[in-house]
């Protein structure tokens, strides 16, 4: 499978069904954490829906819509990033991730963010890449403002996360606009 060397510590690879125990504990480890920002944790229960997860990814990967990669450091996986799908016909996409509670303050987001766009605009010949961040969630925000991406705008009541609706800030970063990656 898809393995891709970030530095000495740290490499991403697709997700596969034998990291599905490894990614529930991280998903069930870091559960308070990433519920105030994340939609989808509530309905990770147990290991198999972590692995219904992995599946749908690789059918992903296999459409050519995009991908889940694991974030490894040091052994352990330790996050997720990955493309939500690629729009061919405008040659776009936007990129998700998340980390475990334990792992953030490494620059390892930062990093796999850098992997992830750079194999966008070079490999998949891609030309826009957003992301999007709630707009009270400042670590997130963080990564694409690192990265030369630009502020486009605040999108009104984005996202339904559990109990209330949350504004989005949309990043957007074109391949030849003089973004930070190196």
């Amino acid at each position: 499978m898809f393995t891709y060397k970030l530095n000495d510590d740290t490499q991403l690879r697709l997700l596969e069904p034998r990291h599905a125990e490894a990614l529930f504990l991280l998903t069930d480890g870091s559960r308070n954490y990433l519920r105030e920002w994340l939609p989808w944790v509530d309905y990770t229960k147990n290991i198999n829906d972590s692995k219904n997860f992995i599946e749908g990814t690789l059918k992903q990967f296999s459409s050519n819509n995009g991908f889940q990669a694991g974030i490894w450091y040091k052994g352990e996986l330790v996050g997720v990033v990955g493309l939500h799908s690629v729009n061919w016909a405008n040659k776009s996409t936007s990129i998700g991730y998340w980390l475990g509670e334990g792992f953030q303050g490494k620059g390892l987001m930062t990093e796999a963010c850098r992997a992830v766009i750079d194999y966008c605009f070079h490999e998949l010949g891609l030309n826009r890449i957003e992301i999007r961040a709630a707009t009270g969630n400042q670590k997130s925000q963080a990564i694409p403002e690192r990265l030369g991406f630009e502020k486009e705008g605040c999108l009104k009541s984005s996202e339904f996360l559990y109990d209330r609706y949350v504004d989005h800030y949309v990043y957007g970063l074109i391949k030849d606009h003089g973004h930070l990656l190196t």
